[in-house]
C-alpha cells in the first residue's frame, strides 16, 4: 500500500471517529451518566436562581453599587478558604464532599424561597444567604471539578467529559434564565428559588447511585498547612498553570463581573424588563453552549493552548461591542459572541489544567483555579458595580473589555515557552511523541516532574 493510501486510510478514519459516538464518548461510563442526568436538571434551577437574585436585588434597590455588593458577598467566602477546601478535598472522599455540599446548598435556597414567597425577603438576608451559598460553593467547586476524572475512570476520556460537563451546563444557562424571565413576570422571585432547592434532589440522588472506588488519602500524616504550603509551591513552580490561572484572575475580576449589571442593562439602557434580562442571559448561554458542543467533537487537548488568548480576545471584544450597543437586536449577537469566547477560554483551561495536575495535588490545583475563576470576581462585582455608578454601565463594560483583551495579547507573547513547558507532560502522558533527539529521558522524567 502506497504511503499516499495510508494517509488517505487514516484522515478516514479520524473523519469517522469525529461522529456524534465519539464526539459523546465520556458517557459510556456509568457514573458520569448519572452526574450527567442529575447535573442537567440542577444546573437549570442554579440559573434561575442567579437571575432571581440579580432581578431581587435590583427590584428591591434600583442601585447598581448593591447589585455589585451582592455579588461580592456571594463570591468573597470562595475566594477566602478556596485553599483551605483544596486541602481538604485531597485529604477527605470527595463524592461525600459533594453530597454535603449540594445538601446545604438545597436547604439554602428553599430558604430563600421562603423568606420570597412570605414577602419578608430584605437585602440584609440576601447578603447573608449568598455569602452562604458562596461558603458551600468554596468546597463544592475544586470537590467536583476533582471528581471528574474518577467519573470517566480512563484519563483519555477527561477532556470529553469536561467539555461535555461545559455543554451541560450552558444548556441549562440557555434555558435556565429563560424560564426565570418568564416565572419571575408571571409570579415572583421566590419560585425560581423553590424551584432550584427541588431540582438539587436529583444531583444528590445521582452521587448516591454511583460506583466508584474508596479514595486513597495523599496526606499520610502531614498536617493541612503543610499540605497548603505544597499546594501553592506546585502551582507558583509551573509556568503553564501559573500562566492561565493569572489569566482567569483577570478575566474573573475585569470581564465576568458584567453579569452584575445585565439587570441595569435590561431596565435601563435597553428600556426592558425581566424579560429582557432573560434574553441577555439566554444569548450568553447560547454563544456558551455553541462553544461548548465545538470542544466536544475535538479529539484531543493538543491546540488547546492556543485556544485560551483567542478566547480571550473574542470574549473582550464581544464585550465593547455590547457596551456600545442601545439597541436589543444589536446586544443579543454581542451577548452571544461574549458567551462563546467566555466558555471557549474556560473549558479549554479547565481541560490543560486536568491533564496538566498530579493527582495528588488535584485538589488543590482546583481549588486555586477555583480562585481564579469564582474568586475574583467579587471584587470585579464592587468595582463593577463602582465604575459603574460613576461613569455609567456601557463605559465600564467597555473598560472591561480592553482590560481582557490586554490579557490575552501578555499570554499570547508567552505562549512559546508555556508549550514547550508543557511538552514534556504530555509526552509522558503520550498525548503527543517524545522528542528523543532533542531531550534524553531521564531529562523528560525530570522536566515533567517540575
Amino acid at each position: 500500500m502506497t504511503s499516499d493510501s495510508q494517509e488517505q486510510r487514516t484522515a478516514t478514519q479520524e473523519a469517522r471517529g469525529m461522529g456524534l459516538s465519539h464526539a459523546w464518548r465520556a458517557l459510556r461510563h456509568r457514573n458520569f451518566r448519572l452526574y450527567f442526568g442529575g447535573q442537567s436538571i440542577s444546573l437549570i434551577g442554579t440559573w434561575m436562581t442567579r437571575v432571581a437574585t440579580s432581578w431581587l436585588v435590583y427590584r428591591l434597590t434600583k442601585s447598581a453599587v448593591l447589585l455589585g455588593v451582592v455579588g461580592f458577598a456571594g463570591q468573597i467566602p470562595t475566594f477566602l478558604l478556596a485553599p483551605l477546601a483544596g486541602v481538604i478535598v485531597d485529604r477527605i472522599d470527595r463524592r461525600q464532599v459533594l453530597v454535603w455540599t449540594q445538601t446545604l446548598a438545597m436547604l439554602q435556597s428553599l430558604l430563600l424561597a421562603w423568606l420570597t414567597l412570605t414577602h419578608r425577603i430584605n437585602i440584609a438576608e440576601i447578603l447573608i444567604l449568598s455569602a452562604l451559598q458562596g461558603v458551600i460553593n468554596a468546597f463544592d467547586m475544586p470537590a467536583r471539578q476533582s471528581f471528574i476524572i474518577r467519573m470517566v475512570e480512563e484519563r483519555a476520556d477527561l477532556s470529553n467529559a469536561i467539555a461535555i460537563n461545559s455543554s451541560m451546563a450552558n444548556a441549562a444557562r440557555l434555558i435556565g434564565p429563560s424560564l426565570a424571565g418568564l416565572v419571575i413576570a408571571a409570579t415572583n422571585e421566590g419560585w425560581c428559588y423553590f424551584v432550584d432547592g427541588v431540582s438539587y434532589i436529583a444531583v444528590i440522588a445521582s452521587l448516591l447511585m454511583m460506583r466508584v472506588k474508596p479514595e486513597v488519602s495523599h496526606h499520610q500524616g502531614t498536617t493541612m498547612i503543610e499540605q497548603m504550603r505544597q499546594g501553592w509551591v506546585y502551582v507558583a513552580g509551573s509556568l503553564p498553570i501559573r500562566a492561565i490561572l493569572l489569566l482567569f484572575a483577570l478575566l474573573s475580576l475585569m470581564g465576568w463581573p458584567f453579569m452584575v449589571l445585565m439587570p441595569i442593562f435590561a431596565g435601563q439602557v435597553l428600556h426592558g424588563g425581566p424579560h429582557t434580562l432573560g434574553f441577555l442571559m439566554g444569548a450568553v448561554g447560547v454563544g456558551a453552549l455553541i462553544s461548548g458542543l465545538s470542544l466536544v467533537l475535538r479529539r484531543s487537548v493538543r491546540g488547546l493552548t492556543k485556544v485560551i488568548p483567542v478566547a480571550a480576545a473574542v470574549f473582550g471584544a464581544g464585550l465593547i461591542a455590547f457596551g456600545l450597543s442601545h439597541n436589543l437586536w444589536l446586544s443579543l449577537p454581542m451577548m452571544l459572541v461574549t458567551g462563546f469566547g467566555m466558555m471557549q477560554g474556560l473549558t479549554a483551561s479547565n481541560t490543560i489544567l486536568q491533564t496538566l495536575v498530579d493527582e495528588r495535588m488535584r485538589g488543590r490545583v482546583m481549588s486555586y483555579y477555583t480562585m481564579a475563576f469564582v474568586g475574583m470576581s467579587p471584587f470585579g462585582s464592587l468595582l463593577a458595580g463602582a465604575l459603574a455608578h460613576r461613569i455609567g454601565p456601557p463605559l465600564t463594560v467597555i473598560v472591561s473589555g480592553v482590560a481582557c483583551i490586554v490579557g490575552a495579547v501578555l499570554f499570547w507573547v508567552r505562549l512559546g515557552t508555556i508549550r514547550r513547558d508543557m511538552r514534556p507532560v504530555y509526552e509522558r502522558l503520550g498525548i503527543i511523541p517524545r522528542q528523543e533527539l532533542t531531550l534524553e529521558p531521564n531529562a523528560i522524567e525530570e522536566a515533567a516532574e517540575r
